[in-house]
């Protein structure tokens, strides 16, 4: 599966209920900070209930400007949250798919 087949696409719960799309994918790098080209994983999706577009950065505690494109995208983007790997049931083309009594995680980066 190509990453661009995932954004955008619905997330349901165990229930089939509709939480909303894939707007973004976390990754982590496992290897020393100085090692290049260090192999990534995937850590898990991030979950918008109104809009899959990118959170252009802003997901990042420290960046606040410009003002207003800051508040608009943190305000189009307001209950986003991050779903882990482990709490993946199904992931497709057609959608994700969460296992039952996943953990819904704060979907900001800190520094």
């Amino acid at each position: 599966m190509i990453l661009n087949d995932l954004l955008g696409t619905d997330v349901v719960d165990s229930t089939g209920q509709r939480l909303g799309e894939v707007s973004d994918v976390r990754f982590a790098l496992d290897a020393a900070p100085a090692q290049l080209l260090s192999r990534a994983r995937m850590v898990g999706v991030v979950v918008c209930p109104r809009t899959a577009t990118s959170f252009l950065g802003y997901e990042r505690m420290d960046v606040n400007q410009p003002w207003p494109l800051a508040q608009l995208l943190r305000w189009r983007h307001r209950g986003s949250f991050l779903v882990l790997w482990e709490d993946i049931a199904v992931m497709g083309p057609d959608g994700v798919g969460l296992r039952s009594e996943f953990t819904a995680y704060e979907s900001t980066l800190p520094r």
